[in-house]
């Protein structure tokens, strides 16, 4: 798979939490328990990647907290407040069919099924039934469009397109 990402964002550090070195992470995946089955993560610090070990996984509130092999006290993870924690792509979750990381369809250009460039994906949003992609042409107009098979006709994240059929009262 060419110029897709290697690493995934799968939350951020927020604080620490207790004195045993614990981290209160956000998490970014759909699946809070998902943690519980990673071994490794990498925190980037400054731009560099530092693999951790994680040794154990707690939960609370809408947080995970998370404490590393190499950081066993608090005065080791306080510099670590604001970074983010990413995975490396072998490392993520199988996608069940028709299903797309996030990472993977930002910045992918849309085009209608009559070859029309509508812009690209700038963002996603999570509603109750479905998510809903937002289209950013170059002059800064969106489109809001429903991930709905009506409406989107074909993703190829390898060659960054996707084709759209804008039904009535999406344009």
């Amino acid at each position: 798979m060419k110029n897709l990402q290697e690493y995934f964002e799968i939350g951020q550090i927020v604080n620490t939490y207790g004195i045993k070195g614990f981290v209160k992470v956000v998490p970014f995946t759909d699946d809070v328990k998902r943690f519980e089955n990673l071994k490794n993560i990498y925190i980037d610090y400054k731009g560099n990647l530092i693999l951790m070990t994680i040794e154990e996984v707690a939960y609370n509130k809408n947080n995970v907290l998370l404490k590393f092999k190499e950081l066993p006290d608090i005065n080791m993870v306080e510099k670590y407040k604001g970074c983010f924690i990413k995975i490396k792509r072998s490392d993520a979750v199988k996608l069940p069919k028709d299903s797309y990381f996030i990472a993977d369809l930002i910045g992918i250009e849309v085009q209608t099924e009559e070859g029309r460039i509508l812009g690209k994906v700038d963002d996603i949003f999570k509603t109750g039934s479905n998510d809903v992609y937002v289209i950013k042409d170059e002059l800064g107009k969106q489109i809001l469009l429903p991930a709905i098979k009506d409406v989107i006709k074909n993703i190829d994240v390898e060659n960054k397109k996707m084709i759209v059929n804008l039904i009535k009262g999406l344009e």
